[in-house]
């Protein structure tokens, strides 16, 4: 059926780009700068110049309203901070003295200066940095990055819409600042803040922009009455200013529920909203609401998010059922495509059957101009399209690795006590400790050392063919043999091989799995200038033979000291992958369980007595809507026991998460039963520490006491007096001493002296602990 044409074309759009460049040339001049081998003056032309790339490849592929201000050096969320003037107390002068300079001053501190905090942002990899408010607070506008970015976009001759961070979201992300009162409310400062967005919009609006897209992704979470009556007033204010460009509220990641009502009756002209299966129920919201007769609807039908291709035939009946409900409806990506890589035509070592499902950022822009054509001209417009992707989506559901029957019958042969340990806490812990034979506040690392200039030219070295695999192997045991001697010279209790051979804690363990497929140039944000390459998940999931025990056994060999096994956890296998979208997320994390769980019980069979197992994205992958947690929690929970335990009680399970929010995530915590867990502490103050004592935690802890995403050192007393606020909420016979994640973007010299001061700080609070306790 030809569908019906809409009363004015579609126009073609997307929220956001990656940043990065297809050689992430972005990276590599920040990383220029910081170390002084670019200058200022290159660095911004190098940013100009993958801006102006950007747009001309949207604009050349049939996008019609190009975004401008997502692109940033390190962190949006940074940038709207400097937008609205709240800089720390701390930062201030640094900044007054350098704006480049005391920008990455806030994202990575200085030796003197702490950075802001860093967390997830909603349930993605990619990591912000959170804004530090207090009740004294002033915000002060300063829209020159966004005018700059408006005027090069017009100048190139692109239709330009600026995106900024909503003003509800930015206050709904941010944190009391230190010594402000932990229950302050940073929304209660919604008031004072909206001047300041109004006198960016007027200066936006001055500086030739027709709309202004402001992101409040926030609002499709769980919100309290007193949260959507700020959104109401916040857009109530702003939809009447008289002085400003058409505003367009984009939210993602999710259904918008109570708050669409909110915004559907707000004074402003545009809506974006997800209609993919993140934002199921978004269509029967809005139709139930009686759509939205006067605006503009921005319908993300292309999953913004993940890279399998878009079924165009149902992303054809969405809108047509949208065009009913909205003056126009435009096409765009569920989200912003920064989640994405660049380009699947770049990956030309994927099978090219398999090529044919996958949608990077470039070729999603491709589908949703494709989308805007159907949408405007009707199904006979993009015929050919419609047959190709039909013929495509066809060849991914009879594909033989989708599906293999021996990993399907074990799974489904999982019965409630593999994923139960044979005895409890209370008694392991008891084994555990005669086995070990450990010291009060242990020390350990979490697993990954420095990867330097010279492992990663031996890497490469292998792949060209310049050296061959027994010289690269003795490559991997020097550096192993290194890492294990400053381990014991600086007094580590429990040591770890430092991972030379491994490329990334996840795309490492999918190269070695079946049903996983590794890309070349997929490189994604996680933070800053730190980029993944997540591997694709396409089909059922084995383990062919032992990923780890060769390099594990060898270090153990090398000491008697214990080393711990490093593996990552299911959960987040998945979160750092793109996942497979044609069956539930817990059948998958099963899968991946029982192949780790393989790894574990081969690990303690070679004599390797403590072993970890990562989950870093529990809580990053926790749905946006409470009634969606408890399922999700039963299956990741499951899935992490499952692969942990068949080992034997005296064998130490360990487990590792870093830059969330784990307050609301303690009981599953908990319900993992891992013996000992670590956790990132060091610039929330030990904040993870507080919240597992209020829950009562009765197992081993590490919250940790350096910060490795910043590159300063922490001293022995910064670290001892971190302790010192972890033992308030830890007792000394459960506290462990620990970083508070991998050494891997480190270099050596830092690591070297953070690691030694952090063992002379553990030495020096054993050395105050009483007597009995000792």
């Amino acid at each position: 059926m030809t569908a019906k044409p809409a009363a004015a074309a579609a126009r073609a759009t997307v929220y956001g780009y990656p940043r990065q460049g297809q050689n992430r040339e972005l990276k590599k001049a920040i990383e220029g700068y910081w170390k002084g081998r670019v200058d200022a003056d290159t660095l911004r032309q190098t940013a100009a110049e993958l801006r102006r790339e950007t747009w001309q490849q949207l604009a050349e592929a049939g996008v019609h309203e190009v975004p401008t201000g997502d692109f940033s050096y390190y962190d949006h969320v940074l940038d709207t901070s400097v937008m609205v003037g709240a800089v720390p107390e701390r930062h201030r002068e640094a900044v007054r003295t350098d704006a480049l300079d005391g920008y990455f001053a806030m994202a990575r501190g200085t030796q003197d200066v702490a950075p802001l905090e860093m967390t997830k942002w909603f349930d993605t990899n990619y990591h912000y940095l959170v804004p530090e408010l207090g009740p004294d607070t002033v915000f002060t506008a300063d829209s020159a990055k966004q005018v700059a970015e408006l005027k090069e976009a017009l100048a190139l001759g692109h239709t330009p819409r600026p995106v900024l961070v909503g003003p509800v979201t930015y206050l709904l992300l941010a944190k009391a600042a230190p010594g402000v009162a932990a229950d302050f409310e940073p929304l209660t400062l919604l008031d004072r803040l909206l001047p300041v967005y109004a006198e960016v919009l007027a200066d936006l609006r001055a500086a030739g922009a027709e709309w202004v897209q402001l992101d409040e992704p926030a609002l499709v979470q769980d919100r309290t009455p007193a949260e959507l009556n700020a959104a109401a007033r916040a857009y109530r204010e702003l939809g009447s200013l008289t002085d400003r460009s058409k505003l367009l509220v984009a939210s993602y990641f999710g259904r918008l529920g109570e708050a669409l009502a909110v915004l559907a009756k707000s004074p402003v002209e545009g809506l974006a909203l997800d209609f993919t299966e993140s934002g199921a129920g978004n269509l029967a919201d809005l139709a139930a609401a009686g759509g939205l007769p006067g605006k503009r609807l921005v319908a993300g039908v292309v999953n913004g998010r993940n890279i399998w291709i878009n079924d165009y035939e149902k992303s054809l009946a969405t809108l047509g059922t949208l065009l009913g409900l909205a003056d126009h409806v435009d096409v765009s990506a569920s989200s912003s495509l920064l989640h994405v890589p660049l380009d699947a035509g770049a990956e030309h070592d994927i099978d090219p059957q398999i090529a044919r499902w996958l949608a990077f950022a470039k070729q999603k822009t491709q589908e949703i101009v494709v989308l805007a054509r159907g949408l405007s001209g009707g199904t006979d417009a993009i015929t050919a399209e419609l047959a190709a992707n039909r013929a495509d989506l066809a060849s991914r559901a009879d594909a033989v690795i989708t599906r293999d029957p021996a990993v399907r019958a074990r799974t489904a042969a999982i019965t409630d006590a593999d994923g139960r340990r044979s005895q409890p806490y209370a008694e392991r812990t008891v084994a555990q400790r005669a086995h070990l034979g450990l010291p009060l506040l242990p020390t350990t690392t979490i697993g990954s050392f420095p990867q330097t200039t010279e492992l990663r030219t031996a890497r490469a070295d292998l792949r060209a063919g310049r050296i061959g695999e027994a010289g690269y192997e003795e490559r991997i045991k020097d550096e192993i043999r290194e890492v294990l001697s400053f381990q014991e010279k600086a007094g580590i209790d429990v040591l770890v091989h430092g991972e030379p051979e491994r490329n990334d804690m996840v795309q490492y363990f999918a190269e070695q799995l079946t049903g996983y497929l590794a890309t070349q140039h997929g490189w994604v944000q996680s933070y800053g200038t730190r980029y993944v390459r997540p591997p694709v998940l396409a089909g059922d999931i084995s383990r062919p033979e032992p990923m780890t025990v060769r390099w594990t056994t060898y270090a153990q060999s090398l000491t008697e000291r214990p080393v711990k096994g490093m593996l990552t956890g299911p959960v987040t296998m998945l979160a750092w992958s793109f996942v497979r979208d044609d069956q539930p997320l817990g059948e998958t994390a099963r899968q991946v369980a029982l192949a780790l769980r393989d790894e574990v019980n081969d690990l303690e069979a070679n004599g390797t007595s403590v072993i970890q197992v990562d989950e870093p994205a529990l809580r990053e992958t926790l749905p946006l809507r409470a009634d969606e947690h408890a399922a999700y929690l039963e299956w990741a929970t499951e899935s992490f026991r499952l692969a942990t335990s068949g080992v034997r009680p005296d064998t130490q399970i360990h487990t590792h998460m870093c830059y969330a929010e784990f307050g609301d995530i303690v009981q599953a915590i908990d319900d993992l039963d891992a013996d000992v867990i670590s956790l990132e502490a060091a610039r929330s103050h030990m904040q993870v520490a507080r919240e597992l004592a209020a829950h009562g935690y009765p197992r081993e802890a590490g919250p940790g006491v350096y910060d490795i995403h910043s590159p300063r050192i922490p001293s022995v007393e910064e670290a001892a007096a971190l302790l010192r606020k972890g033992l308030e909420a830890i007792p000394a016979t459960r506290l462990w001493v620990n970083p508070d994640c991998g050494l891997k973007t480190r270099g050596w010299p830092e690591t070297r002296t953070s690691l030694e001061n952090l063992v002379a700080a553990a030495r020096e609070i054993r050395a105050e602990l009483p007597t009995e306790a000792a």
